[in-house]
C-alpha cells in the first residue's frame, strides 16, 4: 500500500513537472510570437512611411512640371494632370519591370501586397479662413462670404462671429501674443477655438486655412464656394460657371465675370484663375496595415515646397481590405 502511494506521488510530481514545462514553453512561445508581431508592424510602418514620402515627391514633381509647362496659359484647372486622382493600384505597377516581373529584385518591401492611392486638391478652390483676419479688424468682405456659407450650411451666426474673432486674435500683428489663441494648422482643428464637432465637419469640405490671404480659383471651386465667395450672385450663376468650365476652363477672371448676370460681382480682388497652394493626400495599404498622409505644398514657378505634413496612425484591419 505504501509503495502504491509513493508511485502515485511520483506520478503526480511528474505530471506537475510536465505541466510547468509546458506552461513555460507556451509562455516563451507567445512572447516570441508577440515580439515578431511587434517587429513586423514596426517594419511595415517604417516601410509605408518611406513609400508615402516617395509618393509626395512624385506629386511635387507633377506640380513642378505643371508650373514649368511650356505653352500653358498660366491657369490651374481641373483638366490638368495634377487634378486626376490616383485610384488604388498595386505599387508594383509603378516600378520598372525586369524580366517581365513587376516586383523589384532584392526589394526590402514586398510590393506585391502594397496598394497606393492618392489625390491632389487645389486649396484655393475653397474659402480661406485666413481672409477673415484684416489689418486691424475682421475683414468685411470675407465675413460676408463666410456668412453666406454658414447660412447655406444652417450653422449659427454666433459660431461665425466666434471664428472670426479667434482668427483675428490668432493672426494679430500687434499686442500681447502670449494671450492670442493657438492658430490651427487645418480646418479640422477648429475645435481648439470652441467650435462644435458637427460645425467643423460641415465646414471642412468648403474651407481651408492657408498661410496668407488668397483669392478663390474660379476654375476649381465648387458651385457652393463660388456662390458664397461673390456678392450678389445666385446659385444658378454659380452652376453656370461650373458647367462652362467643364468644356472650356477660364483663362481670366473677366471670362468668368461675363457669365454672371450682374457686372462687377466677380473681380480679381476676390477671384483668380491660378493657384499656389495644394493639398496632397496619399494612402498606402500594405497587407493589413493602412497608413495615410496629408501634406500642404506651395507651388511657385520651378519649385514646389512642402509646408507641413501630417501622417495618420498605422491601423490593422481584420480580413482582407478591398480599398476605398
Amino acid at each position: 500500500m505504501r509503495g502504491m502511494r509513493q508511485a502515485g506521488a511520483a506520478l503526480l510530481a511528474a505530471m506537475l513537472t510536465v505541466t510547468l514545462v509546458a506552461t513555460f514553453a507556451a509562455a516563451a512561445l507567445w512572447q516570441q510570437w508577440r515580439a515578431i508581431e511587434v517587429e513586423t508592424a514596426e517594419r511595415a510602418r517604417i516601410q509605408s512611411a518611406w513609400i508615402l514620402i516617395g509618393a509626395l515627391d512624385w506629386s511635387r514633381l507633377i506640380l513642378r512640371e505643371d508650373s514649368l509647362a511650356s505653352g500653358g496659359d498660366g491657369t490651374d484647372n481641373l483638366s490638368e494632370p495634377w487634378a486626376v486622382p490616383l485610384e488604388e493600384a498595386r505599387l508594383s505597377t509603378f516600378l520598372a519591370a525586369q524580366n517581365n516581373v513587376a516586383q523589384v529584385e532584392d526589394a526590402s518591401t514586398d510590393t506585391a501586397n502594397a496598394f497606393l492611392s492618392g489625390q491632389i486638391t487645389d486649396q484655393q478652390g475653397l474659402l480661406n479662413l485666413r481672409n477673415l483676419a484684416g489689418e486691424q479688424q475682421v475683414d468685411a468682405t470675407a465675413l460676408r462670404q463666410f456668412a453666406r456659407l454658414f447660412d447655406y450650411l444652417g450653422l449659427p451666426r454666433a459660431q461665425l462671429d466666434l471664428l472670426a474673432r479667434q482668427m483675428q486674435r490668432a493672426t494679430a500683428r500687434e499686442g500681447d501674443q502670449g494671450s492670442s489663441p493657438l492658430l490651427p494648422q487645418s480646418p479640422a482643428q477648429l475645435g481648439w477655438w470652441g467650435l462644435p464637432p458637427d460645425t467643423v465637419a460641415a465646414l471642412v469640405p468648403h474651407v481651408t486655412l492657408l498661410p496668407v490671404r488668397t483669392t478663390v480659383n474660379v476654375n476649381t471651386a465648387s458651385a457652393v464656394v463660388l456662390w458664397a465667395s461673390a456678392d450678389g450672385i445666385d446659385m444658378a450663376d454659380a452652376q453656370r460657371l461650373v458647367q462652362r468650365r467643364e468644356t472650356n476652363h477660364f483663362r481670366s477672371v473677366a471670362d468668368a465675370a461675363q457669365l454672371v448676370r450682374e457686372a462687377g460681382r466677380i473681380t480679381s480682388t476676390t477671384h483668380g484663375v491660378a493657384s499656389s497652394y495644394f493639398e496632397v493626400r496619399g494612402r498606402l495599404r500594405l497587407d493589413g496595415a493602412v497608413v495615410e498622409e496629408r501634406s500642404l505644398v506651395h507651388k511657385q514657378r520651378g519649385t514646389v515646397r512642402t509646408l507641413w505634413r501630417e501622417r495618420g496612425s498605422l491601423a490593422h484591419r481584420m480580413g482582407t481590405s478591398t480599398g476605398r
